[in-house]
């Protein structure tokens, strides 16, 4: 019993790698659970994820990005002009190269589009078993969308997924860039949290983008939308200021308004907390 009553200990909390998005969801995310980055191409999903594998990198944690949508080098490209390295972070490609392989390199590629989806999700499973990495991101849930042919398989392949990591201490984070088909609510039942990232295009000014976390189960988060930039190094986001969370408790009392003769006329002066408004005619002195 004592050990029954050990094995659902809550563990602490880990840096999702963003300063920002942690604040928004008050401290980091519950590890060992499987999370939901969505949005449309462009929107900055890549470059969060990749942030979240280096938190574990520095933390000293094996990482995992498992890719069938872009190659090696395009995701060390976007490292490199942000500044990073990968040092530490395992790739793992299921698409084919444009050049001829270097057999050097640790590797391997296959082509999903020439397997059934049951035998390339064996495949993601198999190398997980391999490095049992403590963070893993998979990027993206379209191809194997694609791959499944139907809500009713890609949901049980998602569900096998979701089974597969839960028993080996993995941090999951998947990425879906909207293309293939929108509100995928079955995906957000099994997932234990969502973030939707936007880019909009608005008439004037500079581009805007925003995020908004949909669901994190059993953590209290900041609602509503959140702005945020892309810089070199990364996210910056800003999370939306909340009135009330800023309050602070005051003595209430009158304060000087530096004048002795209109002090009086108040009573003393003017009361801490409150707003005063002087009206007159243009050239009178206020």
């Amino acid at each position: 019993m004592d050990d029954d009553k050990h094995s659902f200990d809550e563990l602490p909390r880990i840096s999702i790698g963003n300063a920002g998005l942690d604040a928004i969801l008050g401290g980091g995310i519950d590890p060992e659970r499987m999370y939901l980055f969505e949005g449309q191409p462009g929107s900055g999903k890549t470059t969060l994820a990749l942030e979240f594998l280096l938190e574990g990198v520095r933390a000293g944690e094996r990482t995992l990005y498992i890719t069938l949508s872009e190659t090696e080098r395009e995701l060390r490209l976007v490292a490199k002009r942000h500044g990073w390295s990968l040092d530490g972070v395992t790739i793992f490609e299921l698409i084919p190269p444009e050049t001829t392989l270097d057999p050097s390199q640790e590797l391997t590629v296959l082509h999903p589009a020439e397997m059934e989806l049951s035998e390339t999700t064996q495949v993601i499973f198999d190398r997980v078993e391999a490095l049992a990495p403590a963070r893993v991101v998979l990027d993206s849930l379209s191809e194997l969308r694609l791959l499944a042919q139907s809500s009713l398989r890609y949901r049980r392949q998602i569900l096998a997924l979701k089974h597969f990591f839960s028993g080996r201490k993995s941090t999951v984070v998947l990425l879906d860039d909207l293309s293939s088909q929108q509100n995928d609510l079955q995906l957000h039942s099994i997932v234990h949290g969502v973030v939707l990232l936007e880019q909009l295009a608005i008439d004037y000014g500079a581009q805007r983008r925003r995020l908004r976390v949909v669901k994190m189960r059993g953590i209290d988060f900041k609602g509503g939308f959140h702005d945020f930039t892309i810089r070199h190094g990364g996210l910056k986001v800003y999370p939306r200021l909340v009135a009330a969370e800023h309050h602070k408790d005051f003595e209430t009392q009158v304060v000087s308004s530096g004048n002795a003769e209109l002090d009086a006329l108040l009573g003393g002066g003017l009361e801490r907390g409150t707003n005063a408004l002087l009206i007159g005619a243009v050239g009178h002195t206020t």
